[in-house]
């Protein structure tokens, strides 16, 4: 398993818009269309990773937990097909429902989206707050495959519940860690 870390995007960097396919509905998100009241969590996903399906069930949680709050919850697979098909929409499709995500599950076809989110690993979570200035950046929680801690989202959780209380968030945020984005071949 390869390990790769989140680039910990700069705090208070506005979301980068977007419009990307939903393979479970067959037609386009923006951003600002899946966006919450009070904010928006935006997670790099893939059906492959190991990291990913580690902590699965508890990003449904989390979601359904949050949603009912007033927070929009989004995924993005922005990984190469070419090289990795069981990372294509239509799996992508069968794994959102496998999961019952909640929360639209993206195709990001020619990567920029990740690129302009600087996004390097999945899972990899960001926290916008109801402006859409990045609040919290890196990882769900400090359990990894194998490492016995259990899966509980609390950094997140943490993170979201900071904002539904108007808390300070916490400086300390520790990067995410997974497989890193297959990106694309360059020409």
């Amino acid at each position: 398993m390869a390990r790769t870390s989140s680039n910990m995007l700069q705090l208070g960097t506005g979301a980068p818009f977007f419009s990307l396919l939903n393979p479970l509905t067959n037609k386009h998100v923006t951003l600002t269309e899946a966006a919450g009241e009070r904010g928006t969590v935006i997670m790099f996903l893939c059906n492959h990773c190991p990291f990913v399906k580690h902590v699965n069930d508890e990003i449904v949680r989390i979601a359904n937990d949050y949603r009912v709050l007033g927070f929009g919850f989004i995924a993005i697979s922005s990984n190469d097909v070419e090289n990795y098909p069981e990372d294509s929409p239509w799996l992508m499709r069968d794994n959102a429902r496998k999961y019952n995500y909640s929360f639209p599950y993206l195709y990001d076809e020619s990567q920029q989206v990740a690129k302009d989110y600087d996004a390097a690993c999945t899972p990899d979570f960001y926290l916008f707050d109801a402006e859409l200035k990045l609040i919290y950046r890196g990882q769900l929680d400090d359990s990894r495959p194998g490492n016995g801690i259990p899966v509980n989202g609390r950094d997140l959780r943490e993170a979201l519940d900071n904002v539904f209380n108007n808390r300070k968030q916490n400086e300390l945020q520790k990067p995410s860690l997974g497989c890193g984005i297959k990106w694309k071949p360059e020409n």
